[in-house]
């Protein structure tokens, strides 16, 4: 098991919670808006990473241990480029997020070519 991308993983989705709560119930609603889309892509990539580590025990390969990596980290560049624009009023961050998007989408390719590439293990 990669405990360091569980650990990043874990605290992706812990982050995602909080900005979600905090634009239900303290955001006016154009950073409600940018707050809930950062935290919707951000909690879905953190279960991108925890789906990569699990299938790596089946799989192997370090395809699947990047794409991991990748989401987690494209999800959370992204969702902190979105937070920073609304909350701290920084729109050139807008030009930050399409980094996260960018990695959150090459995670998404390197699970596709995994998937194409790998048959699983027996058990």
């Amino acid at each position: 098991m990669n405990r360091p991308l569980v650990v990043f993983a874990a605290l992706n989705g812990a982050v995602a919670v909080l900005l979600g709560a905090f634009a239900a119930h303290g955001a006016g609603p154009q950073i409600k808006t940018l707050l809930t889309t950062g935290a919707h892509y951000q909690m879905v990539h953190a279960l991108l990473a925890l789906a990569c580590v699990l299938l790596t025990g089946r799989w192997g390969g370090r395809l699947l241990t990047l794409a991991g990596w990748l989401a987690a980290t494209g999800g959370l560049i992204f969702s902190l480029a979105l937070a920073g624009i609304g909350l701290l009023s920084l729109p050139a961050l807008g030009a930050i997020a399409p980094i996260g998007g960018l990695l959150m989408v090459a995670a998404w390719l390197l699970l596709l070519v995994s998937a194409l590439g790998n048959r699983a293990r027996p058990t």
